[in-house]
């Protein structure tokens, strides 16, 4: 088991993920610009999750803390949140689940480096060992324990070893995780949530996954 920080655990996926983690078995440290959110978020858990190991703390607190720390932020934070906690980050896996949008979220946006955010994530802590994980799950059903999600987990990185553990995390959620490939490819990744997001809105879905078939 493994003792875990979600940097942003107060919003819907970086807390719906830990549910499902703390309900693994995992301990779970939730992360918050302030701590006294992180401790309001975990204190919820607690009540969602009765065997959780879940505390709540700041961000940089969490991180310090974590074997393994999951991003779950806004893009528009994502900088400021990582120089936060930049010093906590040496040597450890980070799982990035960011996936910029523009203002129209449901039509694909191209970041002005040409890079991802999880490549974006590489350079701005360097330390750090970045994979792209949970960019394409929707979070409407992530906090159900009891509902199952019907699709998969495109991963990338750069180290099989550190996507292994991407993919232990995703059995732990109730997910199929799918090694796809070098950090490079997390551009295509992130850009996909668009056209989920897309989808959701014409068939009127609360949470569009994807399925990769023939492996």
């Amino acid at each position: 088991m493994l003792k875990i920080a979600i940097l942003g655990g107060t919003g819907d996926e970086g807390f719906g993920l830990g549910c499902r983690w703390a309900a693994a078995g995992h301990e779970v440290v939730i992360g918050s610009r302030l701590a006294e959110k992180g401790a309001t978020a975990a204190a919820d858990m607690q009540a969602r999750v009765p065997q959780a190991n879940v505390t709540g703390t700041d961000n940089l607190s969490a991180a310090q803390q974590a074997e393994v720390v999951v991003l779950s932020v806004p893009y528009a934070a994502q900088q400021v949140t990582l120089e936060t906690v930049k010093e906590a980050l040496t040597e450890k896996l980070l799982i990035t689940v960011v996936a910029p949008t523009g203002e129209k979220a449901a039509r694909v946006y191209r970041l002005p480096s040409g890079l991802s955010a999880a490549e974006e994530a590489q350079q701005q802590v360097l330390a750090a060992r970045v994979v792209a994980a949970f960019q394409n799950i929707g979070a409407h059903h992530l906090p159900d324990l009891n509902h199952e999600l019907d699709c998969d987990v495109l991963i990338c990185g750069e180290k099989k070893a550190d996507k292994d553990v991407a993919m232990a995390l995703c059995q732990d959620a109730g997910l199929r995780g799918v090694n796809a490939g070098a950090l490079q490819n997390a551009r295509a990744v992130e850009e996909l949530t668009a056209v989920l997001i897309a989808i959701n809105i014409i068939y009127k879905a609360p949470g569009a996954g994807i399925r990769i078939t023939g492996i």
